[in-house]
């Protein structure tokens, strides 16, 4: 009969934060300090998934918290009170602006006033008419936009759950990196002001499941995402280099695929019946001119005569397809396959970077991308802090704008350097993810000894295109005091045949 040593549950190699990271070690004394030496792993209810799950919904009951100047008469009376509390939020306002309160079916029928029809895209669309029927049509128009931001509230608290949950799980050996996102705060303050938590949740699914090899699954859901909202498609051109250099050709097809007929089963039944509502999101992304965030904002405030929107699609067309081909470039020429999560969040801090509007719910669209690229609590927080001044330095500027001869909240100058801050704080974070890249044993990841965990197929493959340095030797820090990595080498796959994990490979020559 087996010993219950033998019959006990082979428990991961988990790589706890406090031991790893200095930042979390300090901040852990909050809770009784680092985790010991002969701490046991998988021995209580208490999972890492079930804590971080209940850690973001607290944060989210927070930010709730958060907009109840707001939800008690900000949103309804006087015009930049919702904006001298920071709590304004379009869900209470659309409810009757785009003809929610009227029973209007979105982009079949047409709205009365300016914006002809949803300007949203249909998964969206169909998020919001589903919070719509749960809301009680009885009483007065406020308390009909109370109940629908509080439905949609719970709806985008399930997403939250769901987001912390798949961050969580998509590196198996670091669970604990999941807390960066329940405890993110610009997470908290911005979760309700719009329904972007619908498409960070399905791109949050989809980057578990091809971490998981399930490269169909990934296809469907980020197909799901991009019928929410835009952002999800740019992590396709990551993936296609990634498969490209490691020559994984039949998962990048079902993941292309799946993409292709979950957007077009979306989409198809209301671009055939209703054209003009359906394309009203895509004409109104061109027809927008510069908005708030945007460094084309700054530029615009400041000149005499402002470049036309016409110019600017032009040009921030022009940087993106740059940044496109930067990161294609850093893809192949790096002197290890860069991991999945790097380049997409990346891709998507380059979309968010150049184009003409920044609102400070996009902030949503990084964070689990950043966690999962660069989970390092130091970086993390530095980011979030210019994140948070962002967040305070928009609604300023617009009690600014809207409290008349009073001038309360912050002058334009002043909100362009809110802008800066922004910009400032999400190129540092992609400065520190390229030079991962270009220095693996800066990877914290990789330092613990992974190549790719959110990589799925690509985790430890060998390279089979490679370009430049790539086809050399790795390139290392010139003053870093610590192991070398070389994954995916020839030295690596002869580890791997005396039972040492191929994938991952302390390298310990000397710099």
């Amino acid at each position: 009969m087996p010993s219950a040593e033998q019959t006990q549950a082979r428990q991961p190699d988990v790589v706890p934060p406090t031991r790893t990271d200095s930042v979390a070690a300090h901040g852990s004394e909050l809770i009784g300090g680092p985790l010991g030496r002969h701490a046991l792993f998988g021995t209580s209810w208490w999972t890492p998934v079930r804590i971080i799950a209940l850690v973001a919904i607290g944060m989210f009951a927070l930010g709730l918290v958060q907009k109840a100047p707001c939800y008690n008469g900000g949103w309804f009376f006087g015009a930049s009170s919702q904006y001298t509390h920071a709590c304004y939020s379009d869900i209470p306002h659309l409810y009757n602006g785009r003809g929610f309160a009227d029973g209007l079916v979105p982009y079949f029928d047409r709205l009365p006033g300016d914006m002809e029809y949803l300007e949203y895209p249909v998964l969206t669309g169909v998020f919001m008419e589903v919070a719509a029927w749960l809301t009680p049509g009885s009483g007065s128009i406020q308390d009909q936009e109370q109940w629908y931001w509080m439905v949609n509230a719970g709806m985008l608290m399930a997403c939250t759950a769901v987001i912390a949950v798949c961050v969580t799980r998509t590196h198996a050996r670091r669970p604990w990196d999941g807390l960066l996102v329940a405890l993110a705060p610009a997470f908290a303050l911005t979760a309700t002001i719009n329904w972007d938590l619908l498409a960070v949740a399905l791109t949050a699914a989809a980057m578990l499941m091809w971490s998981r090899g399930r490269a169909l699954a990934f296809g469907v859901l980020l197909g799901l995402a991009t019928a929410a909202k835009l952002y999800p498609v740019f992590l396709l051109w990551p993936l296609i280099v990634l498969c490209v250099r490691a020559a994984r050709w039949r998962d990048l097809a079902k993941a292309l695929g799946g993409t292709a007929v979950a957007w077009l089963v979306v989409n198809l039944p209301v671009m055939l019946f209703a054209f003009d509502g359906w394309s009203k999101f895509y004409r109104f992304s061109q027809e927008r001119g510069v908005d708030f965030g945007s460094f084309w904002l700054i530029l615009a405030q400041n000149s005499k005569d402002p470049l036309s929107t016409e110019t600017v699609n032009t040009l921030a067309m022009l940087l993106v397809l740059l940044c496109v081909a930067g990161i294609g470039a850093l893809a192949l020429l790096a002197p290890r396959r860069p991991r999945f999560a790097q380049l997409a969040f990346l891709m998507v801090a380059a979309f968010i970077l150049t184009n003409k509007v920044y609102s400070p719910q996009y902030v949503l669209w990084l964070v689990p991308l950043a966690v999962l690229a660069r989970p390092k609590w130091r970086d993390f927080l530095i980011w979030q802090a210019c994140e948070v001044a962002y967040f305070l330095g928009i609604w300023m500027y617009l009690a600014y704008t809207t409290s008349g001869d009073a001038h309360k909240g912050l002058p334009t100058d002043g909100y362009h350097w809110a802008i800066g801050v922004h910009l400032a704080g999400t190129f540092y974070l992609c400065a520190v993810v390229i030079r991962d890249i270009l220095m693996p044993e800066r990877d914290v990841v990789r330092r613990d000894g992974d190549d790719d965990p959110s990589g799925g197929v690509l985790d430890g493959a060998p390279d089979v295109i490679a370009l430049g340095a790539a086809s050399r030797s790795s390139r290392h820090a010139a003053y870093f005091d610590g192991p070398q990595v070389a994954w995916g080498t020839a030295e690596g796959a002869a580890a791997g045949s005396a039972d040492v994990p191929a994938k991952g490979l302390w390298d310990e020559r000397s710099p």
